[in-house]
């Protein structure tokens, strides 16, 4: 679906009508007479068309993607060609295009028809651009989708859709094999009738760094026994948010070719209730042995990242890098709201570059502490580490003291707690899922690995 519509928005072929548009921080000559007449002084952002297929558009900021996205919904529809830019504005332009033009119409009997187009010429820039766009469409679509299409098998579908895309491996876990495996992603998963799974894409050179990327998958959180109030529960189709991100994430890596062996793990559940439900003070042995005292059944997301982790610690290739994208926890928005992500690291080097890579994206993260000594807030006399602290206090730091516990300390660890969500429309962001932080991942990744 998402290729189609990024298809209709960049066609591979200009029209005689095609529209030229003119990035200008003056009124050029030839309108002066025109400009006047309809206030136009070349402002950023300003738009006028003119009588000759042209049109002019006051200079902004040709770094920013959402520059290029108001431009989309101030122009008429109409094909339009686009002016000549660097390589990195030129991206920004394409991206900016599809952000404001997307729009989630897939349980509407009249379709949104998509009128408004841009021609540009073929090159490397543009390929990256498209596949950026077309990640960032596929994070959104998923997220969207209502949790009656969007099960876990559902996930799976998209995971094996994705790996023929890029001719990758799957494989996935279930069943028994899955209670045995990873008892903690069947216990959070076991009373629906969805029922739980591990769904693992591998691509790329084994030479390679590996990277792994964890994607929390929970189809749809009511929050167990631990009953989330209704109003808390409207929006939990996007409990699966960061596998959609990851998801969107990977498509941009394996398009761009980019030198990683990546190894994609979506743990997938439906946190639901039945007479088999998981229960507050269960004990639940992991994957990796150590024991977890059920605090709140609501928190579920950090068990099945727990036992994905574990299981990419047990690759037989230390991962250079290891990413894990969910959302986790209510306290994160607090800390900085619903418009950027919260992340956790240890390296100071790579927070610092993903920070920057953020704000040169505008895509912006912000880091936060894994705080060691809330760690005691995890303390049970029960088992060996609680699932949630008792008071509430500190809730996103201890969420990723608790996932910290089942990553080496070898391992070069980006814990990311985000929204995936846009609760209101602003200019690219229309309301609905969305991918935050992803265009940041990847200036990270293709600078690391040097794409």
């Amino acid at each position: 679906m998402q290729q189609t519509k990024i298809n209709k928005l960049f066609p591979v072929k200009k029209n005689k009508n095609s529209i030229a548009i003119i990035i200008t921080d003056k009124v050029l000559n030839t309108y002066q007479d025109w400009a006047k007449i309809n206030n136009f002084n070349a402002e950023s952002g300003q738009v006028l068309m003119t009588i000759d297929n042209k049109v002019m558009v006051g200079k902004g900021d040709l770094n920013d993607v959402f520059y290029f996205a108001d431009i989309y919904n101030k122009l008429p529809d109409g094909q339009y060609i686009a002016p000549n830019l660097k390589s990195s504005e030129k991206q920004n332009l394409i991206i900016g295009w599809a952000l404001s033009a997307y729009n989630f119409d897939n349980y509407k009997s009249e379709k949104t028809n998509i009128n408004k187009s841009l021609y540009i010429e073929n090159d490397s820039n543009k390929k990256t651009a498209l596949s950026i766009a077309q990640g960032i469409y596929l994070c959104r679509d998923m997220i969207n989708t209502p949790a009656n299409d969007m099960t876990p098998q559902d996930i799976e579908n998209q995971v094996i859709k994705l790996a023929n895309q890029f001719k990758a491996k799957t494989k996935i876990t279930k069943g028994s094999q899955l209670e045995k495996s990873h008892p903690l992603i069947h216990a959070v998963g076991r009373a629906s009738v969805n029922k739980p799974r591990l769904i693992e894409l591998n691509w790329g050179n084994d030479e390679y760094p590996h990277l792994h990327l964890v994607g929390k998958g929970i189809s749809f959180d009511s929050g167990g026994l631990d009953l989330k109030p209704s109003g808390a529960m409207l929006l939990m189709k996007k409990d699966m948010g960061g596998a959609g991100n990851i998801l969107g994430l990977a498509h941009i890596i394996m398009a761009n070719k980019l030198p990683v062996k990546l190894k994609v793990l979506i743990p997938s559940a439906e946190n639901m209730i039945s007479e088999n439900s998981f229960r507050p003070m269960d004990i639940l042995k992991s994957r990796k042995g150590i024991t977890v005292e059920i605090g709140n059944t609501d928190a579920e997301g950090r068990l099945v990242l727990a036992d994905a982790l574990t299981y990419a610690e047990q690759n037989k290739i230390q991962a250079d890098l290891t990413i894990d994208m969910a959302t986790l926890t209510g306290a994160a928005r607090v800390a900085v709201g619903t418009d950027m992500p919260a992340f956790f690291c240890d390296d100071d080097k790579i927070a610092n570059e993903y920070y920057k890579a953020g704000i040169k994206t505008n895509d912006p993260v912000w880091r936060m502490p894994l705080h060691k000594p809330y760690r005691k807030l995890l303390n049970t006399p029960n088992a060996d580490i609680a699932s949630c602290s008792q008071n509430g206090l500190a809730g996103a730091i201890t969420a990723g003291l608790f996932l910290q516990e089942f990553v080496s300390k070898k391992t070069n660890w980006i814990h990311i707690d985000l929204m995936a969500y846009n609760n209101s429309k602003s200019i690219g962001k229309p309301i609905g899922g969305e991918a935050m932080g992803v265009r940041a991942l990847w200036e990270l990744l293709k600078n690391r690995y040097h794409k």
